[in-house]
């Protein structure tokens, strides 16, 4: 089982409390917060694994973020808005995508980016934020390292009873499908369910990894 955990970036605080935790997780950083450098740098100084967590547009564009990828930009825009992005995020070794529930729908911005990542030796993970994805299969047309969220996401309700559930159906998802993808977010609460279920998934066998040694390619 390989534990994302996406919106790094704003709070050194909550980046700590994750290395303290001593755990093989991934953590995926959004580009150009305050300390978006810096936490990338410590995550890979702390032997974690680094991706980049790409800002994609959304459908509606809620609260979008100040630069992302969407459906107007030309491959050469979208070329330059990630080499952007990772020089401000430094040692990502993949890419997934933060909201981009219109982006990821959107087959040829997907077919666009995907070549972009393959020259970068990068792998992608579909966060899967809508049913209309299309970025999973433009990603294995290109020939990535890739693979895709195939468990709930643990922590929609912050709550650490709720996300100790969550958590149980990705332990349960791992052990029924072999492997399994699972994003959260650096949440106190998220952390806490961790800490406390981390162990208890070991001792049932599911064995937690970085998400790139679950990919195929």
């Amino acid at each position: 089982m390989a534990i994302i955990l996406d919106d790094l970036g704003s709070d050194p605080q909550a980046a700590e409390a994750i290395f303290a935790l001593r755990e093989r997780l991934t953590v995926s950083v959004l580009p150009f917060h305050a300390h978006s450098t810096e936490i990338a740098e410590e995550a890979k100084q702390h032997g974690f694994e680094v991706m980049l967590h790409m800002p994609m547009q959304a459908v509606g564009n809620e609260l979008p973020e100040p630069r992302q990828l969407h459906g107007e930009m030309t491959q050469a825009e979208v070329a330059q808005e990630l080499g952007a992005m990772l020089a401000n995020v430094p040692a990502a070794s993949g890419v997934n995508n933060h909201e981009g529930s219109q982006a990821t729908a959107d087959a040829r911005l997907m077919t666009e980016l995907m070549p972009l990542l393959k020259q970068r030796s990068l792998y992608f993970i579909d966060s899967r934020t809508t049913a209309a994805t299309v970025a999973f299969e433009a990603a294995q047309r290109a020939g990535l390292r890739c693979g895709f969220r195939n468990v709930p996401f643990l922590d929609d309700v912050e709550d650490v009873g709720a996300i100790r559930k969550q958590l149980e159906l990705a332990i349960q998802g791992a052990q029924e499908k072999g492997r399994a993808i699972a994003i959260g977010h650096p949440h106190k609460e998220t952390l806490e369910a961790l800490r406390e279920m981390l162990p208890k998934a070991e001792a049932r066998g599911v064995h937690l990894v970085f998400v790139s040694e679950l990919l195929k390619q």
